[in-house]
């Protein structure tokens, strides 16, 4: 009998080819401890996942420590080196929306990052964790009066305004209390970034920030940024400090990178001219790509950070200014790769689809039946809503054992009430995957965690980080009794 999955099938997507071993790793999706062992499973710093399913259960986020930290490392050096000579080095504030906990709030410390939050939520992490207020940063388009209190409390080195309404809000509760709060105008530069709708931020139609176009309804003809500048800099409450943009998220070509940095120059030297102020700072924002599949090719930080700081180094010459001190916020380029998520296999069915005929598979023009099998794990959207809200693309590998079966298309799916709760859509992983098993989805370090929820009352994951041979809780998982006491009805 043929073999139609091994050959390739049209049901997979025209980037998905058939792996020549299944057992191998591509390597840039996975933190660079994990590794098969001797007897072929998955292990991470030397410690096998069965004895991490032992410990703590599946689901699970299994992270790299030593790997985050490098990855941290990485940026931090690279964004210095290249910009040493046009303003004295960059400061890199980690995007805790990715991932945060107490944990990695003090490694970004320890490693010489800062912090980026975007809620009061966020900022009660970075409490708890003991980093000071003077490197943490507060974003959010709808800034409750609770946190701009909260912000100030905590002495933030700066708070990222979007709006007009809120600039004038965060002025007036920081003069009430007979302070000034350390604002960064976020704009949008009207870049368009070859990414999802949904994690493009820099066009005009959408929640985030001021657009720097110019008003032809208002008779002065200024642009939103331009009146927020006008504002910031004559408050009494407000220490003006520079102006912010981030054009969106997973993104792997520079030029947008490039274009946003050169639009905000030439916007803060006009700025600077018209008002005679100094706007000492610029933040760059993240959204640099990482590799969820094998035919992503994420960026080195060292070939991002060249490449910005050339535009930077070349655009303040031209228009004759000192350049401002630069500022980054990666996120899930430093986290996304250090995790995978571990799961045990459960149901497995197998559906016939129709699809054309692929080469030797008789008449082109007729269609032909292919198998698809559908392979059941024990958490799904609740613990990565990211294919679901965004058709992110993932990976997976048989995690438990190596296997010498032929390849065979496979969609990974959740456990939910959901047609929608899909895993990883298409991936070939061995014929004989079968119930107990275990599979790791590689790059699940960003905005899984963060996005789990209760959905059909599964319990979250716990996070366990695996340092030098050693693995420890970093996030409790859930248990019944952590949904259960939420309900007062009894």
């Amino acid at each position: 009998m043929t073999n139609t999955a091994a050959q390739g099938s049209p049901l997979a997507p025209g980037w998905l080819a058939v792996p020549d071993d299944l057992n191998k790793l591509h390597e840039p999706m996975w933190a660079k401890d994990v590794a098969r062992n001797a007897e072929g499973e998955l292990s991470i710093d030397g410690i096998p996942v069965s004895e991490l399913q032992r410990q703590y259960g599946t689901p699970l986020f299994v992270m790299s420590e030593n790997d985050f930290r490098a990855r941290a490392r990485a940026f931090s050096d690279a964004f210095n080196d290249a910009f040493a000579d046009v303003c004295g080095g960059v400061d890199v504030y980690y995007a805790g929306k990715s991932f945060l906990c107490t944990s990695v709030v003090r490694w970004v410390e320890e490693e010489g990052l800062r912090l980026d939050t975007a809620s009061g939520g966020e900022l009660a992490v970075a409490y708890r964790a003991g980093i000071p207020g003077a490197d943490v940063a507060l974003h959010g388009n709808n800034k409750s009066d609770g946190e701009i209190h909260r912000a100030l409390d905590m002495g933030l080195g700066r708070i990222v305004v979007d709006s007009l309404a809120e600039l004038q809000r965060v002025g007036s509760i920081a003069g009430a209390r007979g302070e000034q709060a350390k604002v960064m105008l976020r704009l949008t530069p009207g870049v368009h970034a070859h990414t999802h709708e949904f994690i493009a931020t820099a066009h005009e139609d959408q929640k985030f920030g001021l657009s720097m176009a110019a008003d032809t309804t208002d008779e002065a003809g200024i642009s939103a940024a331009e009146e927020a500048v006008a504002a910031a800099s004559a408050h009494p409450g407000i220490e003006l400090l520079g102006l912010h943009c981030h054009i969106g998220s997973q993104i792997f070509e520079p030029d947008g990178f490039a274009l946003a940095a050169e639009k905000l120059l030439r916007f803060l030297a006009a700025m600077q001219e018209k008002y005679s102020i100094t706007l000492p700072e610029l933040d760059l924002g993240g959204g640099y790509g990482i590799a969820y599949t094998p035919v992503d090719t994420p960026r080195p930080a060292a070939e991002i950070a060249t490449a910005m700081a050339a535009v930077v180094r070349s655009t303040c010459a031209e228009l004759g200014i000192d350049a401002p001190r630069i500022s980054i916020e990666p996120g899930r380029a430093i986290v996304g790769s250090t995790t995978f998520t571990l799961y045990e296999v459960g149901t497995l069915k197998t559906v016939r689809v129709d699809a054309p005929a692929a080469s030797g598979d008789g008449d082109a023009d007729n269609n032909v039946t292919y198998p698809r099998r559908y392979v059941s794990v024990d958490g799904g959207m609740s613990d990565n809503a990211r294919p679901v809200l965004y058709d992110a693309d993932y990976s997976a590998v048989l995690a438990s054992r190596a296997s010498n079966a032929a390849p065979q298309l496979s969609r990974v799916v959740g456990k939910h009430c959901e047609s929608g709760d899909i895993v990883v859509r298409d991936v070939y992983l061995p014929e004989d995957v079968a119930a107990g098993d275990l599979l790791a989805v590689p790059g699940t370090g960003a905005y899984c965690w963060a996005l789990s929820s209760n959905y059909n009352y599964l319990a979250r994951p716990g996070v366990v980080a695996v340092r030098d041979g050693s693995a420890r809780l970093i996030v409790r998982g859930e248990t019944e009794e952590d949904l259960l006491n939420r309900d007062m009805g009894a």
